[in-house]
């Protein structure tokens, strides 16, 4: 059985709630990724923020990235999978949400996350068309 945590990029990292969208453009830079799991004070998830986020929710609107936090940009519920937890269940949750990341947690700590180049590195042809035909064909913003 295939895993979450064995097609995961490894390494992930939260960005604080507290911290600025300048800050958290930053870290992306740096790590090169497009999207941070977004952490409360308690390292639980809150929320995710992408790269788009920041341009479309902050400074398309004429806001300061170094003003507004990560978390006033936390919307709705956030969706997660834990590591151990079979591909055909990461796949369903991501289709069923219309999500195109997902955070992977192990023991109530984030361990990885799981993108579209992950599953097209690890998935079957059949099951990344079944993938990008759900989450694509319903218009998703995410």
């Amino acid at each position: 059985m295939t895993t979450a945590g064995d097609i995961m990029h490894r390494g992930a990292q939260w960005i604080p709630a507290h911290e600025t969208l300048d800050r958290a453009a930053q870290l992306m830079r740096e790590l090169n990724v497009g999207a941070l799991p977004i952490s409360d004070e308690n390292e639980r998830l809150c929320g995710i923020l992408t790269d788009r986020d920041i341009v479309i929710g902050c400074v398309a609107m004429g806001h300061d990235p170094a003003r507004v936090t990560a978390g006033e940009m936390a919307h709705g519920t956030p969706r997660w999978i834990d590591a151990n937890a079979d591909v055909g269940d990461v796949l369903r949750e991501m289709q069923d949400h219309q999500i195109r990341r997902l955070p992977v947690i192990e023991n109530k700590r984030l361990v990885g996350m799981i993108s579209e180049a992950d599953l097209a590195q690890h998935l079957t042809e059949e099951q990344i068309a079944d993938f990008a035909h759900s989450v694509y064909a319903r218009g998703t913003t995410r």
